[in-house]
């Protein structure tokens, strides 16, 4: 079950990897593989995202959580891509084109992988602060609790 799990939601994270990257395929730069690093910067926050949320404050089937980090989001970035894009860029003799799209990947990847990583566990203290309040004060009708201010 476990593969099959993998098998659809990656069969869904390679689809939505192609559509996306025809539909930001604008003609930025001729050579500029804009698609790509964009597939991959996202791909790197939700994923951190996702799975800080998932082992730290959301309890989900654990199959779902493979399903979508290892099948969805794995298909769904693409690092053989990349390091091809990187190369053909060096291929003709655009070094400084390769370097800077090695750069900004890596770099940004790590950074909005950290980034994703800080949302959830902001996400997670809150809910735990929500936690702890008093029942009364985590009902909508908390204006309920404020006294009325005469006018």
């Amino acid at each position: 079950m476990d593969y099959l799990a993998v098998g659809i939601a990656g069969f869904l994270g390679a689809v939505t990897r192609a559509w996306l990257g025809k539909l930001i395929n604008t003609g930025f730069a001729a050579h500029f593989p804009l698609n790509t690093l964009i597939i991959n910067l996202t791909g790197c926050f939700v994923l951190s995202f996702f799975l800080n949320l998932t082992f730290e404050r959301l309890e989900i089937n654990p199959r779902l959580r493979l399903g979508i980090g290892t099948g969805f989001l794995g298909a769904y970035t693409t690092f053989s891509t990349f390091s091809v894009e990187s190369i053909n860029l060096v291929r003709i003799n655009l070094a400084w084109l390769s370097l800077a799209y090695i750069l900004s990947t890596s770099l940004g990847c790590v950074l909005l992988a950290w980034a994703g990583a800080v949302l959830s566990r902001v996400i997670i203290q809150r809910g735990k602060d929500t936690d702890s309040l008093p029942e009364e004060l985590t009902t909508e009708d908390t204006h309920a609790q404020t006294p009325d201010v005469e006018r």
